[in-house]
């Protein structure tokens, strides 16, 4: 299994028609075991932090197994681009 930031990037991007991803590798080797993820999707509209986290990880269920950490933020694109404006 490719479990490269690439690979994680365009996934969560297609499933969750996002319109930003970032996936940052936070192995200290970059042996693409923990990562850190931002996801900005119309996806998340309505629906509480576990929801949308819930959302990310059915997205990658059968990726999480092999992952050691997995850290993710889940935006709406309405505060992700307030945050942009600071």
């Amino acid at each position: 299994m490719d479990l490269s930031a690439d690979y994680l990037r365009e996934k969560l991007q297609r499933d969750l028609e996002a319109d930003r991803v970032e996936v940052e590798d936070t192995t200290p080797n970059r042996c693409a075991s923990s990562f850190r993820v931002l996801v900005v999707s119309s996806k998340f509209e309505g629906k509480p932090l576990l929801q949308r986290h819930r959302l990310g990880n059915n997205c990658l269920s059968e990726e999480l197994p092999h992952i050691h950490t997995f850290e993710q933020q889940t935006l709406t694109p309405e505060p992700w681009a307030r945050e942009q404006q600071k």
